[in-house]
């Protein structure tokens, strides 16, 4: 969004754009509106322990355990204070496996499948370096994940001309010859620069209102936003191929284990499990996955599309999660209960919140911070009843199967509610989505049944008429 004012005198541009600067880049995390803003209707505490990962790991069985060897983040400074690994590995070979991996994030738990039984941990890359270093604890570690006999995949989402040269600066990738039973999946996907400099490009595009229809398209295909989509929900498709029908154990690695490796964790959970696609249960997948699993919010979301500084570090990781998941409603109208508002409240809330739930980079920070003592979640507003029916999805019907999306060009499409967001009003989509919520009180019975006759034919003829406009 792009806001005009017009201020009479130089004197007081001058006076206005200072003020702007300085709040918009405060140096202390505890100076920031969250640790002021007071709402009456909410309680301080409320919000902050809905989604314990002590619930989670009450669905996994004997083989994993609950460890508190984080507890004073000493062991990583980015993982939250309590993992889950294997049973059969104790705390001491985790903190030899901790030294292993790059930033001390050693494989853990971040998806176990029921249906099969198998998991997806996640971690960083190894610090094999050039002499390609081992570390038996690291090797036990993902050994005791696989019964005898089985294999597993490690989906690395750098490519093998970087894997290969970040040997030479101390990172690198397991050995085949130290990790016989794993076999390795390169899928590159850009996470730093070039997906800022992708967004900012798309921004720009949309916000140019004199484009003819040729230059648009031009335009959308040079900055390819739409290219990153494809590869992150192609990424997360074999991920979760992986878990469901290779019947393999998954780990996920890029080089810190902080952007692209969660991007596709997560994508992979809201693709095998209906559980994820609840208001609640996404909810708990972003506290698990995104913020205590250590994605630096502060450092990536830091300033807009449109700031002239922009930071080395920032890059749109959570909005090109964002972005899949609403592709994902696209293809699957039905089968998610929350609807595009819901993730158009989490992109502004990612930038700029009065709750404290995005704040630091880690939980380490936050504790440091103590933002849970002195600000707002964001589950409390969301879930408060007058709230929280903004977001639900009237056409919902739960699906206990797998969605597998389409990747095809002619699928993934631009996220037009959001880059234009300012542009073009929605004011007729959103009477029309108020009018099907209104059908759905009055006569929710109804509704219902005609929602699940026409469930399995629905998407089909949404694909045919998608082929017959191309």
């Amino acid at each position: 969004k792009v806001l005009q004012l017009e201020i009479p005198g130089m004197e007081e541009c001058l006076n206005v754009a200072s003020s702007i600067e300085a709040l918009s880049s405060v140096d202390s995390v505890m100076m920031l509106y969250p640790f002021f803003y007071r709402p009456p209707s909410l309680r301080l505490e409320a919000g902050w322990h809905l989604f314990p990962l002590e619930r989670y790991y009450q669905q996994i069985t004997s083989q994993w355990r609950l460890s508190s060897i984080n507890r004073d983040f000493s062991a990583c400074p980015t993982y939250p204070p309590a993992v889950i690994v294997p049973a059969a590995v104790d705390d001491e070979a985790l903190r030899k496996a901790a030294r292993f991996r790059q930033g001390g994030r050693f494989p853990v738990l971040s998806y176990y499948h029921r249906k099969n039984g198998t998991v997806m941990l996640r971690s960083s890359q190894p610090l094999t370096g050039p002499n390609r270093k081992r570390c038996r604890e690291d090797e036990l570690l993902l050994g005791t994940v696989l019964d005898e006999g089985e294999r597993g995949f490690i989906i690395d989402t750098r490519s093998a001309q970087a894997a290969k040269q970040a040997r030479m600066t101390g990172g690198g990738t397991e050995p085949k010859a130290s990790y016989p039973r794993w076999k390795r999946l390169h899928r590159p996907l850009e996470r730093g620069r070039p997906l800022q400099e992708s967004f900012a490009k798309l921004v720009d595009a949309c916000n140019d209102t004199a484009l003819t229809m040729d230059r648009w398209l031009s335009r959308l295909e040079s900055c390819r936003w739409l290219s990153h989509v494809k590869a992150a929900l192609s990424t997360a498709c074999l991920a979760a191929q992986c878990l469901d029908r290779e019947e393999a154990c998954v780990l996920v690695h890029g080089a810190e284990g902080t952007d692209t490796t969660l991007l596709v964790t997560a994508l992979a959970q809201l693709i095998l499990d209906p559980g994820c696609r609840t208001l609640a249960g996404f909810q708990g997948l972003l506290e698990r996955e995104w913020i205590e699993a250590g994605h630096p919010f502060h450092l990536r979301c830091a300033r807009s599309a449109y700031s002239h500084a922009r930071l080395k570090q920032e890059a749109p990781l959570f909005l090109l999660f964002l972005d899949c998941v609403w592709q994902l409603s696209r293809q699957f109208p039905f089968s998610l209960e929350f609807g595009e508002q819901l993730l158009l409240t989490l992109f502004d809330n990612a930038y700029a919140s009065s709750y404290g739930t995005f704040l630091g980079n880690n939980e380490k920070e936050r504790c440091l911070c103590k933002v849970k003592e002195s600000t707002h979640s964001l589950w409390a507003w969301l879930n408060e009843p007058g709230e929280k029916k903004k977001y639900l999805n009237p056409l919902y019907s739960h699906n206990a199967l797998v969605i597998w999306p389409s990747v095809e060009p002619q699928s993934i499409q631009l996220w037009q509610g959001l880059f234009f967001r300012w542009i073009r009003s929605s004011e007729y989509l959103d009477e029309a989505w108020a009018e099907i919520q209104r059908l759905v009180e009055n006569d929710d019975t109804s509704v219902e049944e005609s929602a699940g006759n026409g469930q399995s034919q629905a998407p089909l003829d949404t694909t045919a008429q998608t082929e017959n406009k191309r």
